[in-house]
């Protein structure tokens, strides 16, 4: 028997494929389990016409069979079959595909639907095996044929016998190495595992002979004699059982699935505990078709906040896991989504592994993005409670969504966005802010800070409350991120109360303002020749209500981003200017005033205690608390 070339540089594309094309060795049985489907497809597609068939739509079943000693595992089928010249043209010619010609070939029946369609798929199994067989009798025919091959110089076809239609593949596994263990591919739990990841939900049962155990019957004690308290004996036995739930549970109608077996699902499939918090349902008909199933979970995985957390929603498609983790299909704001995704319209490259980045899968993202911001916009307007409770696991990454990319995803996170109103004393969204504003208040306030119970008796929130406007409490890094990035919310600016202008004064306010403190230049004068550089500029203020004195920043940064940068890149970090405001009728102040002309070292004392108390509310470090102690104590004395 004379042995034929492969109708392409064979081994140089073998190669390649093993290589470059697949990533996992352990996908091969993804690919041969997806080919016997195609082949149940075609032949249950043909007796929709063909009452010959003989077999009806229940017997069809892919059967999985294992030989430790012999070191195959096969993989046989029910299906169509093939001829001799469908052998030699589907497996002769790499990269050939007859499932993409049947799906061609019956393009006007949209019912038809085949996974397999480029053809590399089979040879996917040489990452494993040092040798095939395959062994197929097309239906209708009498003759079968085997196929065999090594992969690298040809192969060899000779007629064989089969019982009836069908394909059997039949893959010799190759020797054991210390790095590769391809016997793993023989154990029991291996396989059943690597059919419940990706071939769970293939339409056909998939069937294996596994091993259980069963109690031995003991004889009963004669008659006088005494039963011996022993313990039960167990026997072995081999049971044909079906490995793959067939139906995925989001094809199923929803009013047929319970929310105990969603929340069993989710469990099982991420891994959490918890029940998720919400359970969401897309789906899309049209020039692109996918269903979907997201969870919102109920809390953050522990390394969520880490490099190490992978986001993504499963790619399934037509129920036959194609990605774990696909990033393409779910943003980075919206990263705490767990999911799957079930498409037939995907075009996939000759892998199934690696997508290429097209059309159909920018319109399925989009869509699940507007899916998932309906839904987190619907529970925080009518479910409040349980919104909160989401925001206390995931709020942060949402402030990042919208910061990130200059923001290009603002539109999608702003109206999500909680912050702490001082004015209510709750969480509350910037709509809500904008709505509770007071006729004549053209501004958001905000404060930023570690604390909010400290950043509340700011004396700019305490002059902003007298005026019976809100001010929203910044506690995170990344919350003054936010004002920079949307500039304006509902035509609002926003105002960074600690160290911006306010904007309270009327045109009358700053001329006397400006009068003041011309009347009063001496005294800022002499207060930072006392201060020398410690402090940038030294000026009045009429926003400090009861405070004698705050210290602000410099315009370009705040004091909290000043801390942010020393954290995250000390190197580059550099201070930022201070500037101490004064309030002209403080007690205080009036008092160190006075004291310039009767004891000018006792002024000089005031301004540095004033600068101290502003840098102590302004939550700043002291560049020297011992002098700082010895200054209170010496004005004590």
């Amino acid at each position: 028997m004379e042995k034929q070339q492969f109708k392409a540089e064979s081994k140089r594309l073998l190669d390649l494929m093993i290589n470059s094309i697949y990533t996992h060795r352990e996908i091969f049985l993804r690919e041969i389990i997806s080919n016997a489907s195609d082949a149940i497809d075609k032949l249950a597609y043909t007796a929709l016409t063909d009452d010959k068939v003989g077999i009806s739509r229940d017997e069809f079943a892919i059967t999985i069979t294992r030989d430790k000693e012999g070191r195959t595992l096969t993989v046989s089928d029910n299906g169509i079959g093939m001829t001799k010249e469908e052998m030699e043209e589907n497996l002769g010619t790499i990269a050939k595909s007859g499932s993409l010609g049947f799906k061609q070939a019956m393009e006007k029946n949209e019912d038809i639907d085949i996974i397999g369609q480029f053809g590399v798929g089979f040879y996917s199994a040489f990452m494993v095996a040092s040798s095939i067989t395959v062994i197929s009798r097309k239906y209708g025919q009498d003759t079968a044929w085997k196929w065999v091959s090594d992969g690298a110089d040809g192969y060899t076809i000779e007629e064989a016998h089969r019982d009836g239609p069908g394909t059997d593949v039949i893959m010799t596994l190759k020797a054991d190495t210390e790095e590769e263990k391809y016997s793993e591919y023989l154990d029991e739990y291996e396989l059943r595992s690597l059919i419940r990841k990706y071939s769970d939900y293939i339409r056909y049962p998939i069937k294996m002979e596994v091993t259980k155990s069963r109690p031995v019957e003991e004889p009963e004690a004669a008659e006088g004699e005494e039963a011996e308290d022993k313990a039960p004996k167990y026997e072995s036995y081999t049971e044909l059982e079906t490995l793959n739930s067939m139906v995925p549970i989001w094809q199923r109608p929803r009013k047929d699935v319970t929310d105990e077996e969603y929340e069993t699902f989710y469990r099982e499939k991420f891994f959490d505990y918890n029940k998720p918090l919400r359970i969401i349902h897309s789906s899309a008909e049209g020039a692109v078709s996918f269903k979907a199933l997201l969870f919102i979970p109920g809390k953050a995985p522990y390394d969520f906040y880490t490099k190490d957390y992978k986001r993504g929603l499963q790619l399934y498609s037509s129920g036959v896991m194609i990605m774990e983790n696909c990033e393409d299909l779910l943003p980075e704001h919206f990263r705490f989504v767990r999911g799957v995704v079930d498409s037939q319209d995907l075009s996939l490259n000759i892998s199934r592994e690696m997508l290429q980045h097209n059309r159909q899968l920018t319109i399925i993202a989009r869509n699940i993005e507007k899916k998932i911001k309906s839904e987190l916009k619907s529970m925080l307007e009518n479910e409040r409670e349980k919104y909160e409770e989401f925001y206390a696991a995931f709020g942060r990454q949402l402030k990042y969504g919208t910061v990130s990319d200059y923001g290009a995803h603002k539109d999608s996170c702003q109206d999500l966005l909680l912050f702490y109103s001082h004015k209510q004393g709750k969480l509350i969204s910037l709509k809500e802010y904008v709505e509770a504003m007071p006729e004549g208040q053209e501004k958001i306030y905000y404060v930023p800070g570690e604390n909010k119970d400290r950043l509340a008796k700011l004396p700019q929130v305490e002059t902003l409350s007298g005026k019976g406007y809100d001010t929203l409490l910044f506690t995170e890094d990344v919350d003054e991120f936010i004002p920079q990035t949307l500039m304006t919310y509902m035509e609002k600016s926003f105002c960074n109360a600690s160290s911006e202008d306010l904007g309270l004064q009327t045109e009358e306010e700053k001329k006397a303002a400006e009068e003041k403190a011309e009347e009063l230049k001496g005294m800022l004068t002499f207060v930072k020749e006392t201060l020398g550089d410690s402090v940038k500029e030294v000026r009045l203020s009429d926003n400090l209500g009861k405070a004698p004195a705050c210290m602000v920043p410099d315009a370009g940064m705040s004091f909290e981003m000043e801390k942010y940068m020393k954290r995250m890149n000390p190197e580059f970090a550099y201070p930022v200017g201070r500037i101490l405001e004064l309030n002209p009728e403080h007690d205080a102040v009036k008092a160190m005033q006075r004291l310039m002309t009767e004891d000018v070292l006792k002024a000089k004392d005031y301004a540095q205690l004033l600068m101290y108390q502003a840098m102590l509310m302004a939550e700043l470090p002291l560049d020297d608390p011992y002098a700082y102690t010895e200054l209170v104590c010496r004005l004590m004395n």
